[in-house]
């Protein structure tokens, strides 16, 4: 049996079904967890306020204002938060990131590093080039193909099937280890574009929107100085919730990143 897992469970910043992904946490083996939202969450990110947490799960997506009326505006992060965080990747600290948190500061492209890819709201530049904005598909029933025998891949089948949101993203496919793909062709049409959403409060639409094929990468670790972190696209609602794939990769992933290289 895995040693049990005391995470930080940190969000705000986009809309979930509160009960069921708690409930998701409270049947995971061998995880306890705390939860803690923004802005509030910004002050155990220092590293003496986190050394009760194992790991941290962030599905959260700071640095975005949405407005009603217009495009949402980036604000940049403190740079004590910049320097809690860092602080913690020098200490082992591991991270496990879930879904929209790939969107989280936008103005911060360290943060983009950290997470190996990102999703945009709004065209950007990332890494020196332009880039357009993200896209999104909800309810995508697809297939997972597991890409190499892994901690985090532990117990699950070579392949499974869920339904989820999937993203027409950024990856840093340079500076990841994959893990997880999925077999729905990742073009423009299959998508909706991101900006059109939070900036001309159209769901649901593509028309004029232009994006090359993107990665079919879903799940991916990373080791940044001592600190494992995971990404994994899963996870948008209580559908995705309640699958037991899912369930297993995030436990697995949960406690991988827990421990620490000494």
């Amino acid at each position: 049996m895995s040693q049990r897992s005391e995470v930080l469970l940190v969000t705000k910043g986009h809309p979930f079904d509160r009960a069921a992904f708690f409930g998701l946490f409270d049947g995971l083996p061998d995880v306890g967890w705390t939860h803690v939202e923004h802005p509030a969450a910004e002050a155990l990110f220092a590293p003496d306020e986190a050394r009760r947490f194992d790991a941290f799960v962030c599905y959260d997506m700071p640095g975005i204002r949405f407005h009603p009326d217009r495009a949402p505006d980036f604000p940049a992060p403190d740079p004590r938060l910049k320097a809690r965080l860092e602080s913690l990747v020098d200490e082992g600290f591991g991270f496990v990131f879930l879904h929209h948190a790939i969107a989280g500061w936008p103005a911060w492209e360290g943060y983009a590093e950290l997470l190996g890819g990102r999703f945009l709201y709004m065209p950007g530049t990332l890494r020196g080039v332009a880039r357009p904005d993200s896209g999104y598909r909800h309810g995508v029933t697809h297939t997972v193909r597991v890409l190499r025998d892994h901690p985090v891949t532990a117990g699950v089948p070579a392949s499974f099937d869920i339904t989820d949101e999937l993203y027409l993203y950024e990856v840093f496919d340079d500076s990841v280890e994959p893990l997880l793909a999925s077999d729905h062709e990742f073009t423009a049409g299959n998508f909706y574009s991101a900006a059109r959403v939070v900036r001309d409060q159209k769901m649901f639409d593509n028309e004029g929107w232009s994006h090359a094929p993107g990665s079919n990468l879903i799940g991916w670790t990373r080791t940044v100085g001592k600190s494992r972190i995971v990404y994994l696209q899963c996870g948008d609602d209580p559908v995705a919730y309640a699958n037991p794939h899912f369930q297993r990769l995030l436990a697995n992933a949960i406690h991988w990143v827990s421990h620490r290289e000494q």
